[in-house]
């Protein structure tokens, strides 16, 4: 399953902070109902590789799921046994690019600089998460896509929510991780679907 087509199906990524793996499957079902293509699973997360595991396991053929706050190459391992296939970093670390490149999976690594988003290309990434996003805006990603690589889809992470998501959409996101917008510890699959299902509505605006 490739990154840009889950994309286009829907550009938003659930980021699943918190959940727990007794919760994982049906907010997970949730989110597809409404749509949803890529779903992630921080580290940070209680028993994260069990969630990852059970989301994989449920919805792999049909949805995207992988992890988030990756932080070294030995968990990328643990995750592609957990039969997550995206890795999502905060920072820009290229060995954990290229192990993900190494076990086959999809490597979106955070940036914030220049710099930072061409050593990430280099190291063989698939997409650029840009973070945190409440600290930059879309005038940055639009000065950025104009000297980054044609095709390169930058991700926006952080603060992102339907009251802002159109202008960066016009400076050329392609996607955006949604966070507390999408999730918080306790929700319930309910409101994780009315949540999602406003954000998907608001893309079409």
């Amino acid at each position: 399953m490739e990154l840009t087509s889950c994309l286009e199906r829907c550009p938003l990524i659930a980021i699943l902070r918190g959940v727990k793996p007794d919760e994982a499957v049906a907010i997970g079902a949730a989110l597809e109902r409404e749509g949803i293509a890529i779903v992630e699973v921080p580290l940070n997360s209680p028993q994260p590789m069990q969630s990852i595991s059970l989301l994989a396991r449920a919805f792999g053929d049909r949805l995207l799921v992988g992890a988030g706050t990756v932080m070294t190459p030995a968990q990328v391992a643990e995750i592609a046994g957990a039969g997550g296939r995206l890795i999502v970093t905060p920072h820009a670390d290229a060995t954990i690019v290229r192990a993900a490149k190494q076990h086959g999976l999809l490597a979106v690594p955070g940036f914030f600089t220049p710099a930072e988003a061409f050593a990430m290309l280099a190291a063989g990434a698939d997409a650029l998460k840009l973070f945190p996003a409440e600290a930059a805006s879309p005038a940055v990603l639009r000065a950025l896509r104009a000297v980054l690589p044609q095709g390169t889809a930058v991700l926006p992470v952080g603060g992102i929510d339907a009251s802002n998501m159109a202008g960066w959409r016009e400076a050329g996101a392609a996607g955006f991780g949604i966070g507390s917008a999408i999730y918080k510890p306790g929700d319930s699959p309910e409101t994780v679907g009315a949540k999602a299902h406003a954000l998907v509505a608001r893309l079409l605006v």
